[in-house]
């Protein structure tokens, strides 16, 4: 490989039409060396180039299974991770920016992480009593964390499967880093306010008294999605009034009172299929990224389904939204010339751990 990569600097000026141009030209010369994986969240002008599109664990098992060189991974850091850690040794996996992180994902790091097992540690001992499951929306040395500590990793389709293998562990579960699915999913299961308590990580040993965690089944990681936080149950209430015909339709990132006020509750893929299967006719509240809604709007209109977003206000992933047609015709271009940029590579002991976390997973889902 040439080491000398083509600077970024000449793509900002093409236009959005220029460059997915471009992007469709330099696919076409790269063949079936590249694969493009879009996550549902995408904006439209990159979705439309994707070969492969799903939720962030389905585009990773993809793209595990492709046979493509280098895989280019529409989606956030967090994803291209996942897809290094599954991937074959000899592919390469490519974030077209490496600016596009999880706000989510930030709210835990391994160092805070740590110092959290090192205070229960002080009242009892971890590594016999909680089990740490870690959502896939997580940095990759959070899920070699639990790799080594007995854990697991979920997402947002399995959590409830999860959380049974992880009582089966152990009493307690630590839940990072959203708060709002491992509180959805433990409200599923029967358990009471006060058995799912909040772990502030910024406040010593969380923030609860001894007993509050004595008492406690799951230690919610103080962490939420800034998208999916936006939704309030006022917004189902206003629906409901004017269409009481319709059905609401949420994520599990949401909050619990939001979940609880809506007909159906689960994964971008369970959102996708639900409304696919539904009658002409029917009318849908939907509570996730707006890019997704937006396409499920205009997808399912003409066969006489009419989809809505919840909020009133703008509300779409900021962070995955970096990713546009320029920076993917900057990278589909260096690949044409022979050069690998923005390649996302885990180091060898995190992708070790976490495969261990990753593969428990499959297993139990």
């Amino acid at each position: 490989m040439n080491d000398t990569a083509r600077a970024f600097c000449d793509f900002p000026e093409l236009s959005d039409d220029s460059a997915s141009e471009k992007v469709r030209v330099l696919k076409e010369k790269l063949g079936k060396k590249i694969v493009i994986l879009s996550h549902h969240y995408q904006r439209a002008d990159v979705y439309r180039h994707a070969d492969l599109v799903g939720d962030s664990f389905k585009l990773a098992k993809l793209a595990a299974n492709s046979e493509a060189e280098y895989l280019i991974f529409c989606g956030v850091h967090f994803m291209a991770e996942v897809a290094d850690i599954l991937s074959k040794q000899t592919q390469r996996v490519i974030l077209p920016d490496l600016a596009a992180g999880c706000s989510m994902a930030d709210m835990a790091n391994l160092a805070k992480v740590e110092r959290t097992w090192a205070e229960l540690s002080e009242i009892m001992n971890p590594d016999q009593w909680i089990t740490p499951v870690t959502y896939i929306n997580s940095a990759a040395d959070l899920k070699g964390f639990c790799g080594r500590h007995g854990g697991i990793v979920c997402t947002s389709s399995n959590a409830a499967k999860i959380l049974d293998w992880a009582f089966g562990q152990r009493e307690k579960v630590l839940f990072f880093p959203d708060q709002h699915l491992g509180r959805w999913t433990g409200f599923q299961k029967g358990l009471l306010k006060h058995q799912m308590v909040v772990w502030d990580q910024d406040l010593p040993m969380g923030g609860l008294s001894e007993t509050e965690i004595d008492n406690a089944k799951i230690l919610l990681w103080k962490g939420h999605c800034s998208v999916h936080q936006m939704f309030q149950a006022q917004h189902i209430t206003n629906f409901r009034e004017k269409f009481p015909e319709g059905y609401v339709i949420s994520h599990p990132e949401c909050r619990l009172e939001v979940c609880e006020m809506s007909d159906f509750v689960g994964s971008t893929e369970f959102i996708v299929s639900k409304i696919s299967a539904a009658p002409s006719g029917t009318r849908w509240l939907v509570g996730t990224e707006l890019n997704l809604v937006n396409r499920l709007a205009d997808e399912f209109k003409p066969l006489g389904k009419l989809v809505h977003f919840m909020s009133p206000l703008v509300c779409m992933c900021s962070t995955m939204n970096r990713i546009d047609p320029q920076h993917l015709a900057w990278c589909l271009d260096n690949l044409v010339e022979g050069r690998i940029v923005n390649q996302i590579t885990v180091p060898d002991d995190d992708k070790v751990n976490a495969l261990i976390s990753l593969e428990k997973m499959l297993a139990v889902s």
